[in-house]
């Protein structure tokens, strides 16, 4: 008895930390700047309008920005702006980053 509650024990242990481990944080942002046609959103997450045009995305984040051709970062992904980078547009209509 004493052994099975033991192991019973060690087993709810076990999977609270690998529970613990393996489930990454859900409150993630990219850390830095993106400038969606001079507007900057500091430590950005999730979606950005592009409102005007000719437009400009500059991702000084550490995440990879995708340039959705629409709103609401739908349609398909036209550009992928990568750290340091600047993408203009005349097309697209959103942008996303994690």
């Amino acid at each position: 008895m004493m052994r099975r509650r033991m192991a019973v024990t060690l087993g709810a242990l076990a999977a609270a930390a690998s529970l613990a481990i393996g489930v990454p944080g859900s409150a993630y942002a990219a850390e830095g700047v993106l400038i969606v046609n001079g507007q900057e959103h500091k430590d950005p997450s999730g979606c950005y309008p592009i409102d005007w045009f000719p437009s400009s995305v500059t991702n000084e984040t550490d995440a990879i920005a995708e340039v959705h051709s629409g709103p609401g970062c739908t349609g398909q992904v036209e550009w992928l702006v990568y750290p340091g980078e600047t993408y203009h547009t005349e097309t697209a209509q959103s942008v996303f980053i994690l």
